[in-house]
């Protein structure tokens, strides 16, 4: 997960109002003690404050009521069927790699096939979705991860 999806569990985590060891956050979130410590702090910089308990039981409490909606933190929501195409797409976010998709046009009731330069997952009317270039619409458009026929990761970087 990126550092914010992070930082945002990590907040979701908290707000049970129950006491976190460091150690337990960062089994949960998958990564370092070190990185739950910068997390705290991002939380702080941002007036998110968490209580510290030191000592041998110690850990970090939330004492705010926090409100973040659920729908930008939880991509285990993702349908299996979908997986494979987050999956994908994630992965071509990060290397700045074309896709190949064939998506399902509810407008004109056809498969279209079209080369795409994905920027960002996003969730869309409670549907995952990705923003991305269209080259054939020569615009940023939004494509419902559930709408996708096929998809194949390109050679080409944008």
């Amino acid at each position: 997960m990126t550092k914010l999806s992070n930082v945002l569990t990590m907040l979701q985590i908290l707000q049970n109002k129950r006491k976190y060891s460091i150690k337990e956050l960062a089994e949960k979130l998958e990564v370092s003690p070190r990185m739950v410590r910068k997390y705290k702090d991002e939380l702080e910089y941002a007036g998110i404050y968490i209580d510290t308990i030191y000592g041998p039981y110690g850990g970090y409490v939330l004492n705010q009521e926090i409100k973040i909606p659920n729908t930008f933190i939880k991509p285990e929501s993702i349908k299996p069927t979908n997986r494979e195409y987050y999956n994908i797409l994630s992965k071509c976010i990060n290397k700045h790699k074309k896709c190949y998709i064939e998506y399902y046009s509810k407008e004109h009731e056809e498969i279209t096939k079209r080369i795409i330069r994905p920027y960002n997952l996003l969730v869309l009317g409670g549907e995952w979705g990705v923003a991305a270039y269209c080259e054939k619409k020569q615009e940023i458009r939004h494509f419902y991860l559930n709408r996708i026929d096929a998809i194949k990761e390109l050679e080409e970087n944008y």
